[in-house]
């Protein structure tokens, strides 16, 4: 079943399994008690669980974004994750499509994150489109943290897709270009 909460309103039995997930895929100095994500993102918690237990989650933050001259009302995906042991049985898959149908549902204009290269599949393949040579622009504005640094391990892309008129109306604006998202510190490339 997938479970969808506001990050202040997680269960703390959830909350902690989520951060074992995210310590577990993404090792850090922070304890796994620290915050998941920066509440000024207003995050969504979305976790497909099992007899009580995580076996994938994601996060949706959200953020006024400026772009071409425009505001809209941006979305992002951000630590999504599968237990290691239960890998490849499509719970990622059925967590991100109903992510996009989430936010789909929701006020938002667009949603748009970055992936490593290898996941432009899977993220196709739930729904989402590769927005060719588009780098998103996340830390903030005096220390801004570029998708396409060349410090990465692995080549990121840009995803996304568009659910306002206003979004895909200009749509062709956020195609091959550089989309500042300024997320903060905490979450710096959502």
């Amino acid at each position: 079943m997938i479970r969808v909460f506001a990050q202040d309103a997680l269960p703390g039995e959830l909350a902690r399994q989520i951060a074992q997930l995210e310590q577990d895929a993404w090792p850090s100095e922070n304890s796994v008690a620290d915050v998941l994500h920066d509440p000024a993102l207003t995050p969504t918690i979305m976790a497909l669980v099992l007899d009580h237990e995580v076996l994938a989650s994601l996060a949706l933050l959200h953020k006024q974004i400026c772009h071409a001259g425009r505001e809209f009302r941006a979305v992002g995906l951000s630590a999504v994750t599968t237990r290691a042991d239960v890998r490849g049985r499509g719970y990622g898959r059925e967590l991100v499509v109903a992510a996009h149908q989430h936010i789909a549902a929701s006020s938002a204009d667009l949603g748009i994150f970055t992936c490593d290269r290898p996941q432009q599949r899977f993220y196709e393949r739930a729904g989402w489109q590769l927005l060719p040579g588009t780098v998103l622009i996340g830390g903030t504005p005096e220390a801004p943290f570029r998708s396409d640094r060349p410090d990465f391990d692995v080549d990121k892309v840009t995803m996304g897709d568009f659910f306002s008129p206003l979004a895909r109306e200009h749509k062709a604006a956020f195609v091959g270009a550089d989309v500042e998202i300024y997320p903060g510190e905490l979450d710096r490339l959502w």
